[in-house]
């Protein structure tokens, strides 16, 4: 782009002589005094800025400081010296997860954490992410506040519950049985229905990897869907009345306009909610699986996040574990970038 001396000087025609462009010598005005208006409004709103220095000091303490430590992944193992002064071992660590180097058996637990992890995302994300929003349709129908408001405390309450009582419930509910004990509620109830035998559930339903995914997608429902309704009740709520009116009027019932009036309506937040749920396919928090799972369900609930600490909090490959997750993160970044340009292309809405 070339600058012309018509952006800088306009001709006087009264005077026969040219003259700075005003709109110009605004700019300049502007561009000169830009810090100075950005203390201006620093000061003017310093509560709100204050607000968010616990933010900025949680990204840098949980986000970026420990980025240091992913020179593990390249550095001999070494628990005395720091990382800085461990040597280089190139992509040993990687090498050994991907194409199993010096040791297979690492290489294949691997393969099968990151196919649970996968597995587990997966099914969460086609089982879990449609429940919110069914929720938060089932909210916006209620016509009576109090009722609404005892609902919606009710959905919401698991999620306020910390993770260990969360999965002592689920314990409980499908705990093993013994001579001085009976089976859970839960498995008792799956016994008189027939969906499982008595000998398999007197096991524990816990202890059987074939149950270990199930139970898992049904308590993280339980959990967060409530919860994760309120974003979409929000855009529910946002819509303006006269568009129901106005499908009342072409004779649309409740499912017509729910279809064609909410649905549509609240489009771009449920994209942006998928592209942000498929960002984390792959980052399954390890604290759920480590308190429900034992080595007779590895087959099916073992997991990176689990991998890793096992094999590097509890062992002694740090630089292995660091390696898995170090997979695991780019993995997850490449579904993002992926899921936004296809949401960018299908339908002009995506996350940035």
């Amino acid at each position: 782009m070339q600058a012309t001396c018509s952006d800088y000087l306009i001709f006087d025609a009264e005077n026969g002589v040219y003259v700075e462009n005003p709109e110009q010598v605004v700019r300049d005005d502007v561009e000169k005094h830009h810090w100075l208006n950005v203390a201006r409004t620093v000061v003017k709103d310093w509560r709100l800025y204050l607000m968010l220095v616990p933010m900025i000091l949680v990204f840098l303490f949980w986000r970026y400081f420990p980025m240091y430590e992913l020179l593990g992944c390249f550095k001999v193992t070494d628990p005395v010296k720091p990382v800085a002064d461990q040597f280089y071992s190139g992509f040993s660590y990687f090498n050994t997860l991907i194409f199993g180097g010096t040791n297979p058996g690492l290489s294949a637990e691997f393969w099968r954490a990151f196919r649970n992890t996968f597995l587990l995302s997966f099914y969460g994300l086609v089982f879990g992410f449609p429940m919110p929003i069914i929720i938060a349709l089932f909210f916006n129908e209620i016509r009576s506040n109090v009722a609404r408001s005892i609902y919606q405390v009710i959905t919401y309450l698991p999620k306020f519950m910390s993770t260990v009582v969360m999965t002592s419930l689920v314990m409980m509910l499908v705990k093993q049985g013994s001579q001085t004990s009976g089976m859970g509620i839960l498995s008792q109830f799956l016994v008189a229905i027939g969906a499982v035998d008595e000998q398999t559930a007197f096991a524990g339903l816990l202890n059987n990897p074939s149950f270990f995914r199930g139970i898992y997608q049904i308590s993280g429902i339980w959990e967060t869907a409530g919860y994760d309704s309120i974003v979409f009740f929000a855009a529910i709520i946002a819509i303006a009345p006269t568009r129901y009116e106005a499908a009342q009027i072409d004779g649309a019932g409740k499912m017509a306009q729910m279809r064609y009036v909410v649905l549509p309506s609240i489009l771009s937040t449920v994209v942006i909610m998928l592209i942000t749920k498929i960002g984390t396919l792959l980052n399954i928090g390890y604290e759920k699986v480590l308190l429900l799972y034992n080595p007779k369900t590895y087959m099916t609930a073992d997991v990176v996040s689990t991998f890793s600490q096992r094999n590097g909090i509890v062992g002694t490959s740090q630089g292995l574990a660091s390696a898995a997750e170090m997979m695991n993160n780019v993995i997850g970044m490449l579904l993002v970038i992926g899921a936004n340009t296809i949401a960018r292309k299908a339908s002009n809405t995506s996350l940035y």
